[in-house]
């Protein structure tokens, strides 16, 4: 069969928001050539190195996404539609650089492969292993296992934004937490709470594509015991509290859970919000304190912050 590619040249920044815009077409996996991500893995001599070097000799000093979208549809209105929404992200005051979108033609056993490239286990924190299914590794002591098919998924764990979320993650679960993930992607937040003993795992997210893939890595991962993953807003699914919240978006939908949050939240509650960039760091801090919450920590990785907050 053969497949469109679609090939989209933008900034670190403008990553998480495209990759969402992108599943929203349904389309056929994302792969995500960030130099940026390569040398902050690089930096740490706990990691292993998850992608072989010279697949960064693009000639591009930005960010590459790549998805498929197979050629029995009309790729054309795709291609606009993606357009559109890309330059959308502007309104958000999100810098999409370049914002470039290319297409090509591939076969599907070449993209299929192609994926294997980009990925190895990498390590997360203290605890958690983020590793590839096709990959092998000698599980050390401590080790939590989290399998995903990068491929095919939203959030690999190598980004920042999803790292500091499990970094973190690893500080507030306890046996008997329960864990709402609000905007859940690939599930990982959600199976790596519960790989650190959550007692109740409860994944949302708007995206129908996205709560189909969480509840196969939940399968994958045999936590559904303790994951349920939920197509709805926060406000549809959810109709009790917990005692941490984790939502790895962008600054601007934290803004605005922050107004309601507090409705799902115990009394002695954490708030992990991720996915935020440094010129908005102070507009979230700013609605979370509006809203009744006092500000635990602020962690800084490359381009991001994730933020941890609690009832006052």
């Amino acid at each position: 069969m053969k497949w469109a590619e679609i090939t989209i040249k933008t900034t670190t920044e403008a990553v998480e928001a495209i990759t969402n815009i992108l599943y929203e077409q349904n389309v056929g996996g994302v792969s995500i050539e960030d130099p940026k991500d390569f040398k902050f893995q690089k930096k740490h001599e706990y990691d292993w190195d998850f992608v072989e070097e010279e697949i960064f000799n693009s000639g591009y000093d930005g960010v590459i996404i790549k998805t498929y979208i197979t050629e029995e549809r009309d790729v054309s209105d795709d291609i606009k539609i993606i357009k559109e929404k890309i330059d959308g992200l502007k309104e958000f005051g999100i810098d999409i650089g370049d914002a470039i979108v290319e297409l090509s033609q591939v076969d599907e056993e070449d993209w299929a492969n192609e994926w294997k490239n980009y990925y190895k286990p990498t390590k997360i924190g203290q605890k958690v292993v983020v590793k590839p299914t096709w990959e092998e590794y000698d599980t050390q002591d401590g080790d939590l296992i989290i399998e995903l098919d990068p491929g095919m998924a939203f959030g690999t764990g190598t980004h920042e934004t999803t790292s500091m979320c499990i970094q973190q993650l690893e500080k507030y679960v306890k046996e008997e937490s329960k864990v709402f993930d609000i905007g859940c992607g690939s599930g990982i937040l959600a199976i790596a709470a519960a790989k650190l003993g959550a007692k109740e795992v409860l994944a949302v997210d708007l995206d129908e594509v996205a709560v189909k893939v969480s509840k196969e890595n939940i399968e994958l991962n045999n936590v559904e015991e303790t994951v349920v993953a939920k197509h709805g807003n926060l406000m549809e699914v959810v109709k009790d509290k917990a005692d941490i919240v984790v939502a790895n978006i962008i600054a601007d939908i934290i803004k605005i859970l922050a107004k309601d949050i507090k409705n799902f939240m115990k009394e002695d509650a954490v708030f992990i919000s991720s996915g935020i960039i440094h010129a908005k760091v102070e507009e979230v801090k700013e609605a979370l304190i509006e809203n009744g919450l006092e500000i635990i920590e602020v962690q800084t990785l490359g381009e991001w912050n994730a933020i941890v907050s609690k009832i006052k």
